[in-house]
C-alpha cells in the first residue's frame, strides 16, 4: 500500500512539474528581454559577445547531440525509457528555443537602438517576428531545417558584431566576410552531424539576404550605436564635457526638456551634435548629411560633414557639425560611415521668429 502511495505521489508530482514547465518559455522570455534591455543596448562589451558566443557553442552541441544515433545497452533501457516518457525528449529543443531566444533579444535591442530610417526599422521588426515566434516554435525545432536555419541566422549575426569588434574596422569587407563565416560554421557543423537531420540550404538563402540587405543600408554598421543626436543654438566645451543651447519644449511636453521645432533669428548657427558608440581600438570617419526637404525633390543633400571616431568611450565618441543660414522647414542630419551606411537620422524643423523663445542648457 505505501509503495502504491508513494508511487502515485510521485506521479502527481511529475504532473505538477509538467505543467510549471509550460509556463518556463514564458518567464525566461519575459526575464532575458528585461535583462538584456538593462544591461546591453547602450553599448557592445567584450563580455556580452563572450556570452553570446556560449550561447552559441551550446546550440552547436546540442544539435550535434541530438543529431546522433543513441546506442543503449540493456541496464540503462529502463532509465532512459522513464526519462523520455517524462520530461527528455522535449528538453533539447527547449533548451535550443531559450538560446536562439536569448541571441534574437539581445540582437533586436542592439539594432532597435541603432535603427532610425525606415529600412532599419524593417530589419529590427523582422528580429522582432523571430523573437516572437521563437517562444511559439518548441515543438517546431524537431524539424531540423528549422534548427539549422536558426542557428546559421544567430551565427551570422553575432559574427557580424565580433569581426568588426576585434578587428577595430568597419570597412564593409568584414559585414560580407562574417556573414560568409556564420554560413560556412552552419554548413560545416551539419556536415559533422552523422545523420544530416534536415536541410541545411535556408542558411544559404539567409546569408544572400543578409548580404543584400547590407547592401540597400537596411542592417546599420554594426558594432556601432547611436548614443544622442541633438541640434543646438550655441555649443561650448570644457572640463571634457560639452556645453549645448537648445530649444526648450513647450510647456505641455513634461516628458522632455527640448524640442526638435527650432523658433530662430536671423543668422544664427545651428550644431548638429551626436554621440555614437564604438568599440575600443575602433578608428573611423563619421559624417553629418544635411538634408533640406523639397517638395518637388524630397530631400536634398545641402552638404556632408566629416569628422574622426575613436572607439572606446562608455558614454560614446563626440563629434559635432554646424551650419548658417538654414532655409525655413524640414530639416535632417544622418550620421553616416564612410562608405554611406546610416548609422541614424535625426529630423528637425527651422521656424525664424522676431525674438528667440525660451532656451535649456545641458551636458553631454
Amino acid at each position: 500500500m505505501n509503495i502504491l502511495m508513494n508511487a502515485s505521489w510521485m506521479q502527481a508530482g511529475l504532473q505538477r512539474v509538467r505543467r510549471l514547465t509550460d509556463f518556463l518559455p514564458a518567464v525566461f522570455f519575459v526575464a532575458g528581454f528585461v535583462w538584456d534591455a538593462l544591461t546591453i543596448g547602450r553599448n557592445v562589451a567584450a563580455l556580452d559577445l563572450w556570452i553570446f558566443a556560449g550561447y552559441l557553442l551550446c546550440a552547436a552541441l546540442i544539435l550535434y547531440l541530438i543529431g546522433r544515433p543513441i546506442a543503449i545497452v540493456n541496464s540503462e533501457r529502463k532509465l532512459v525509457s522513464v526519462l523520455k516518457r517524462h520530461y527528455t525528449p522535449r528538453l533539447p529543443y527547449f533548451l535550443l528555443q531559450f538560446l536562439f531566444g536569448s541571441l534574437f533579444s539581445a540582437l533586436f535591442i542592439l539594432y532597435f537602438k541603432s535603427s532610425s530610417h525606415w529600412l532599419a526599422w524593417i530589419m529590427s521588426l523582422f528580429l522582432a517576428m523571430l523573437l516572437v515566434a521563437n517562444e511559439f516554435l518548441e515543438s517546431e525545432y524537431k524539424r531540423f531545417t528549422l534548427s539549422w536555419s536558426m542557428f546559421g541566422l544567430c551565427a551570422m549575426l553575432l559574427f557580424n558584431f565580433a569581426l568588426p569588434f576585434i578587428l577595430g574596422s568597419i570597412h564593409p569587407v568584414w559585414f560580407y566576410l562574417s556573414t560568409l563565416l556564420g554560413a560556412s560554421l552552419a554548413f560545416w557543423l551539419y556536415k559533422k552531424t552523422p545523420n544530416h537531420l534536415g536541410s541545411i540550404k535556408p542558411v544559404a538563402v539567409i546569408a544572400a539576404f543578409l548580404m543584400i540587405a547590407y547592401a540597400v543600408d537596411m542592417i546599420p554598421p554594426v558594432p556601432l550605436v547611436k548614443r544622442d543626436v541633438v541640434v543646438a543654438f550655441e555649443l561650448e566645451k570644457a572640463n571634457g564635457q560639452y556645453r549645448l543651447t537648445q530649444q526648450a519644449s513647450p510647456w505641455w511636453m513634461v516628458w522632455r526638456n527640448t524640442s526638435n521645432h527650432l523658433a530662430m533669428v536671423t543668422g544664427q548657427r545651428v550644431y548638429c551634435f551626436s554621440s555614437i558608440f564604438a568599440p575600443p581600438g575602433l578608428e573611423a570617419k563619421l559624417y553629418h548629411r544635411w538634408q533640406y526637404y523639397n517638395k518637388k525633390q524630397g530631400w536634398v543633400t545641402q552638404s556632408r560633414i566629416g569628422f574622426d571616431l575613436s572607439g572606446g568611450r562608455y558614454a560614446g565618441f563626440r563629434g559635432y557639425t554646424y551650419k548658417n543660414n538654414l532655409a525655413e522647414g524640414d530639416w535632417r542630419v544622418s550620421v553616416e560611415t564612410e562608405n554611406e551606411k546610416t548609422i541614424t537620422v535625426h529630423k528637425f524643423t527651422v521656424q525664424y521668429v522676431e525674438t528667440a523663445p525660451q532656451r535649456v542648457v545641458l551636458l553631454y
